[in-house]
């Protein structure tokens, strides 16, 4: 049974009341974001907050000011405490709303998301983790409307997904005009194919060549893991340089 937080190096996350709680891809979503938006200040909106772990964890390695969003209660209230009991409080803003028909007064710098992305799958019980997992509440078509709406026409997108829907989603991209400017796909042991994708979208700009992460190696995590989360995992704190 998960813990009812996670305790990262410079913030903690309670997730007592989450539907979904903190699990490693989204860890990994989180630190690659950090990466590609480290020092860089703007305007974020995080769609689909949940806790607030990514916007905890862009938090960490940018100076954005961070809109989170989510259509649960129960999760708003969960991230507005974990933002208020982080190092970088005076950043962050949270809202309950349903993203489909929220409007924006000025549009973003930055979007970040991780969607509900299960289509046609085997619920749960709990509706509240049916929100978080299946697209119905949010599709990707209505996702990527959302960010035309939202997002400034220079601006940035990031969305994790599972290999599965990498494609079709990819197709409605570039439909609405957006390129694949930066591409993480994870893998676990031994297996050919990624679980899941980290695609940061943008208009212009020169794309990069597909990077792959492996998480772990004959049992141990690999040392490109390590390096990914070494500002975040308690466990790797030794190894930051």
């Amino acid at each position: 049974m998960p813990n009812d937080y996670f305790q990262f190096q410079q913030f903690r996350v309670e997730q007592g009341k989450a539907a979904m709680k903190v699990c490693t891809d989204a860890c990994i979503f989180g630190a690659w974001l950090a990466q590609l938006l480290v020092q860089r200040k703007g305007r974020l909106l995080d769609i689909g907050t949940g806790i607030g772990l990514l916007a905890l964890m862009v938090g960490q390695g940018s100076l954005m000011q961070i809109d989170a969003i989510d259509i649960d209660t129960e999760a708003v209230g969960q991230a507005r405490d974990n933002f208020l009991s982080s190092p970088w409080s005076e950043r962050f803003r949270c809202m309950q709303a349903d993203v489909r028909t929220w409007l924006t007064e000025e549009p973003y710098d930055v979007i970040i998301t991780n969607p509900p992305f299960y289509e046609n799958d085997l619920r749960s019980p709990d509706a509240r983790r049916n929100d978080a997992l299946h697209s119905e509440r949010l599709t990707l078509e209505e996702l990527v409307s959302v960010v035309n709406r939202s997002l400034k026409a220079d601006g940035g997108w990031g969305i994790l997904l599972p290999n599965s829907r990498v494609e079709y989603f990819l197709g409605l991209a570039k439909g609405a005009g957006w390129e694949v400017l930066h591409r993480l796909d994870v893998f676990n042991e031994g297996k050919k194919e990624p679980f899941r994708s980290c695609i940061w979208l943008g208009k212009g700009g020169e794309p990069s060549m597909t990077q792959r992460l492996t998480i772990q190696q004959s049992g141990f995590y690999t040392q490109e893991f390590r390096q990914l989360l070494a500002s975040y995992y308690l466990a790797f704190q030794a190894e930051v340089p």
